[in-house]
């Protein structure tokens, strides 16, 4: 955009741009308590993640989504596509439990388990390996090319492109038997779709880890947007302590480590370390802001400058907005916790708990859908006979063979026109037609329509199971 010049500056003109790039972002390597839990978080998450699919239950892979058989295997569980509000339990599960979890304090999940913030700490280490600190990769940056920087930032990018690629590959693992998957790859063989996700999602890896890194966190996410609707005066977040660290004085106004202040001197050195920590590039001094994600990467670093200085801990902590004002203590603060709203999400969260437990403790070994044949309701064939034709599914969610017999109830005078008997293999479903007959003498003392009625499946065996299902019995005009 151009502006019109000043008056009496002549011709010249001045360009106001709307838009320009940020500058990158070096984080400074930090260490302690936080830290140290971070990466706890690091290595739990990454080895379920990369482990879980080489795990076997039985002569399977303990976790395997398989779309092309429409079977979802959970070490014992097999579930179907009808499973599907056992997927909606869990997803309820997650986000009552974000809301919880942040109301309570804060973002927590964004520090410590987010796959962004995962996966960033590990391309940073990398980085960190290669190019040194912060200070390090700052005057790397800056340095003319020659052996020593192509050599770091090659290696920094080949390291970084095989840790996507190895996480793409063990994303495709969980849809496709990961050893399967392997020996396609050894060949060369990998199909296309798998191809394509195992590229996609290492390129999804390695763009946001490596390059889009806090972005993702301030523009992409929306989590970032709507958390403040979950947070209020008494969640506990990362906060700076104005009381204590104001005025900021540097060490020039300070006497020797122990020794009194000058005038009136705060806590804060104005070292600006804490800004060189966050991963977000803020300055928590500043009080609370949408980018920070509670990593408390700040507090760490801000609590080795204190000890240097002889100073009590905590001028930047875990705290409230509430304990901040009112000098609250740590059971004050923690008194406060069991308000309104966090009831009100651990109850909700509770009951969808109990009540998913419930339904897997609860659930059948087998399922049935039961559809009528649209094609023709109800058809009178030989001697009068009413005959209704169905098809059942009956969909095995066992591991082992089991034997089923087909039923019918809640009709007098119905009989199937044949004597039904299903045998299905480990984890099996198969389509079954059947015809239903009702006898002329029966169907004269109903009227016409639709008539409820029930189909009764068995599975036989030393543990006998029954599954009942609605239908109905269509009588012609």
């Amino acid at each position: 955009m151009t502006a019109p010049a000043a008056p009496g500056s002549g011709d010249a003109t001045h360009v106001i741009r709307l838009y320009r790039s940020e500058d990158r972002i070096h984080p400074r390597s930090v260490d302690g308590f936080y830290a140290r839990w971070r990466w706890a978080f690091v290595a739990l998450t990454q080895i379920v993640f990369y482990g879980l699919p080489w795990l076997n239950w039985g002569e399977r892979q303990a976790v395997l989504f398989d779309l092309g058989a429409r079977r979802f295997y959970v070490f014992g569980l097999v579930l179907y596509p009808q499973d599907f509000v056992y997927l909606t339990a869990l997803l309820m599960i997650s986000a009552y439990g974000l809301f919880l979890f942040t109301a309570v304090a804060g973002r927590l999940w964004c520090g410590y388990a987010c796959p962004q913030t995962v996966y960033t700490e590990i391309f940073m280490r990398v980085e960190h390996w290669f190019e040194g600190d912060r200070n390090a990769r700052l005057r790397l940056d800056k340095a003319p090319w020659g052996w020593n920087k192509l050599w770091r930032k090659s290696g920094k990018q080949a390291v970084w492109i095989a840790l996507g690629l190895w996480t793409g590959f063990t994303f495709v693992g969980y849809f496709t038997p990961i050893h399967t998957l392997a020996a396609e790859v050894a060949e060369l063989a990998l199909g296309p779709w798998e191809t394509f996700w195992v590229l996609f999602y290492g390129f999804a890896t390695y763009g946001n880890a490596g390059y889009m890194r806090e972005q993702v966190c301030k523009y992409m996410c929306p989590y970032a947007r709507f958390q403040s609707a979950m947070f209020d005066r008494d969640t506990l977040i990362v906060s700076y302590d104005p009381d204590r660290g104001e005025p900021r004085g540097n060490n020039a106004q300070r006497g020797k480590k122990g020794e009194a202040r000058a005038d009136a001197i705060g806590d804060c050195i104005d070292c600006g370390l804490c800004v060189q920590v966050c991963p977000t590039g803020i300055d928590i001094r500043n009080g609370l802001q949408y980018e920070c994600i509670g990593c408390a990467a700040c507090i760490d670093v801000c609590n080795g400058v204190m000890d240097k200085m002889g100073t009590e801990r905590g001028l930047i902590r875990y705290d409230t907005e509430n304990g901040l004002e009112q000098h609250l203590d740590a059971g004050q603060r923690w008194r406060r916790v069991l308000r309104p709203r966090v009831l009100i999400y651990t109850t909700v969260l509770l009951i969808i708990c109990t009540a998913l437990l419930w339904s897997l403790a609860s659930r059948h070994s087998f399922r049935v859908d039961v559809v009528r044949d649209r094609a023709s309701l109800a058809r009178i064939v030989d001697d009068g006979w009413i005959e209704n034709v169905y098809r059942l599914q009956v969909m095995n969610a066992t591991e082992s063979p089991q034997h089923y017999r087909i039923e019918v109830e809640g009709l007098s005078g119905l009989v199937l026109s044949q004597a039904t008997t299903v045998d299905l293999g480990p984890a099996e479903a198969r389509w079954v037609a059947v015809a239903l007959r009702m006898p002329p003498e029966a169907a004269q003392s109903l009227k016409a329509g639709a008539h409820p009625m029930h189909w009764r499946i068995s599975r036989d065996g030393p543990s006998p199971e029954v599954v009942v299902e609605k239908s109905t019995f269509v009588l012609p005009r």
